[in-house]
């Protein structure tokens, strides 16, 4: 359980606590900072893959926390940016979309996983991701530094949208299917919790 592919996916994790500490820390300093451990942990999100395929790595343990890793990172570094303000107005309306949608997505997930059905992750929901990471990282130095020759804030505000209409657009993807098996499902007959 503890190769190397799923000791990056839990240095993933780890570093969330780190992340948000430094961006409460509210100092272009320690903003930078979180910058590059938020970057470090974008790279083991494709690094763990890769070494979990190359090495036949591949386990339970990975396929269950890796997409939950990449949820939290997500989550809590919207959540903080919000909090500090790096994120406000209307943007804030993109990062709901986007929290909303990894929660629905995760719950879509297991209960397709129950079924037994596997949901690949798409080219477009790959460029999602992209666009996500590359927003936050915008976002996260937006207020670091006054002498940044780009406007970080505006930049980072423009990704963060085109991110939310991605995650529309593979959310109701996602959804579609989800929905589909749930109709397969009830007229199969099959009985569990009902909600």
């Amino acid at each position: 359980m503890l190769n190397l592919a799923n000791i990056l996916t839990m240095s993933r994790i780890a570093a969330i606590p780190l992340i948000v500490a430094f961006l409460m820390l509210n100092s272009p300093f320690w903003q930078w900072v979180a910058l590059a451990l938020f970057v470090l942990a974008c790279v083991t999100d494709w690094f763990d893959g890769y070494v979990a395929r190359r090495l036949h790595q591949i386990s339970p343990l990975g396929r269950f926390l890796d997409p939950i890793a990449d949820k939290l990172v997500v989550a809590a570094v919207l959540l903080i940016l919000v909090a500090m303000r790096h994120i406000d107005g209307w943007a804030i309306l993109a990062a709901l979309i986007i929290l909303c949608r990894e929660i629905l997505v995760s719950g879509l997930r297991e209960f397709l996983a129950e079924l037994r059905v596997g949901v690949p992750v798409s080219l477009l929901a790959k460029w999602k991701t992209t666009v996500q990471m590359i927003a936050l990282g915008f976002l996260i130095v937006a207020k670091a530094d006054s002498e940044v020759p780009v406007n970080a804030m505006l930049i980072g505000e423009i990704l963060l949208w085109i991110a939310a209409a991605l995650t529309l657009v593979t959310g109701y993807d996602y959804l579609m299917i989800g929905l589909k098996h749930m109709a397969a499902d009830t007229r199969g007959g099959s009985s569990g919790d009902s909600r």
